[in-house]
């Protein structure tokens, strides 16, 4: 039986194709041809990355009536182009380069690609990526870069404690955290000169009083001057990337001001903290109309899993993919603070981990945390309820109770009929 579709095929009448390299972007631009014939007039030219040449690019497609401009997101060199056309008020779409897949057995060159680009986009076959607005980019920028600096001090961290154990001085064995104020204490004073192993014990504060005897033994090693060099190096390194790390949540907070309200909406979701809530909102932004469903959401940030099937056969493990590498961290951290906690979400994390694995048990709560943060972000007034702890044996169990009991009485030859609940 043949059925109705409501396929789009509409084309875009003035629509333009970059394809961006470092120094050239090669520019296409189709536009209706003269008379009722149909046919298309197409310009191809090529332009430095040089702000005054892109600027003569974008005027030429306002004088032309391009209605949108699309371009492959190559690297970060899309950016200059997006946001310059974007300021002169035309339409960009940044494109994913995997929907944009040149055709086998045909030469490939940078204008090929260009003219490629912008047959697709005419026939409105690809879809754009998400960009934020200008707001939520500086936001990104900040929370992103925040990121990589604590990964670079973690790892100078763990530079240190390798300099320690090739040195013999077992303090990461006695005290939990070396980088606290009494380890501070007592590097800095191995980095002075001081050797001895009762001195350097005696520099203990508070709980670690009690383990004097324990860092006598862990300070009696070879420590030479060498070693202390490199201490020295390392930790100025350390307390130079921790003061960056200050400064920059500094201003995170004058940027993330303005979105007061949604950050101590999303600081009520188990887990989630104000940093984490200024990262999701860096990644996802606040407008969730680009995102129609939740499911729309999970699903770009790769926390659903895939479809692949062929002849009737679900093909592979049903992996989620690669998404947002920044937004995966902060929902990975969030879901494992989250199994900390007596709510819904931390059972949720405890019985998929018992039956899954810990990993998909992260995975399976950092898509519930993402399905609440739509729902927060797209009504403001809505406010986080948690569901209890307790959901699972009140909802779950009644209800295997009450199919138990409907077998049993079937299996004596009673005929049961449930009623709607009122």
């Amino acid at each position: 039986m043949l059925e109705e579709t409501h396929d789009n095929e509409l084309i875009i009448e003035r629509v333009a194709a970059l394809d961006i390299g470092k120094a050239e972007v090669v520019c296409c631009v189709r536009v209706p041809g003269e008379g009722r014939s149909g046919r298309r007039r197409q310009e191809v030219a090529t332009y430095s990355t040089m702000t005054r040449s892109l600027t003569l690019l974008a005027e030429r497609l306002l004088e032309l009536g391009v209605t949108r401009v699309v371009m492959e997101a190559t690297s970060d060199y899309w950016k200059p182009p997006f946001y310059l056309l974007e300021a002169h008020g035309l339409d960009p779409w940044l494109v994913n380069a995997k929907d944009v897949k040149h055709l086998p057995g045909r030469p490939k060159t940078d204008k090929l690609d260009a003219v490629w680009l912008c047959k697709v986009a005419e026939r409105q076959m690809i879809r754009p990526s998400f960009v934020p607005p200008p707001p939520i980019r500086r936001l990104r920028d900040l929370t992103r870069y925040r990121i990589d600096l604590v990964g670079t001090c973690t790892a100078e961290k763990n530079r240190v404690e390798k300099l320690l154990e090739d040195a013999q001085i077992k303090l990461s064995v006695v005290a939990s955290d070396i980088f606290g104020v009494s380890g501070r204490d007592m590097m800095g004073a191995l980095v002075a000169g001081q050797r001895d192993p009762k001195v350097l014990a005696a520099l203990a504060r508070r709980r670690l009083k009690a383990k004097i005897p324990q860092l006598e033994e862990a300070f009696t090693g070879h420590f030479t001057d060498h070693h202390a060099f490199l201490l020295a190096k390392m930790l100025a390194r350390v307390d130079a990337i921790t003061a960056d790390i200050a400064d920059i949540d500094a201003r995170i907070e004058e940027l993330i001001a303005p979105f007061a309200p949604a950050v101590a909406r999303l600081d009520q979701i188990p887990g989630i903290g104000s940093t984490a809530a200024a990262v999701i909102i860096a990644e996802v932004g606040l407008d969730m109309t680009r995102f129609p469903t939740p499911g729309h959401l999970t699903s770009w940030a790769r926390f659903a899993p895939g479809v692949k099937e062929s002849a009737g056969k679900k093909k592979g493990a049903g992996a989620t993919g690669h998404g947002n590498p920044y937004l995966a961290r902060a929902l990975g951290e969030a879901a494992l603070g989250a199994s900390r906690t007596n709510t819904f979400l931390g059972e949720r994390y405890r019985r998929l981990a018992r039956r899954r694995g810990k990993k998909k048990a992260m995975v399976a709560v950092g898509r519930s945390i993402l399905t609440i943060v739509w729902h927060l972000l797209a009504n403001p007034t809505a406010e986080f309820t948690d569901l209890g702890a307790d959901f699972y044996d009140n909802r779950v169990g009644t209800e295997r109770r009450k199919r138990d009991h409907i077998r049993q009485l079937e299996a004596l030859g009673y005929r049961v009929t449930l009623e709607p609940a009122a």
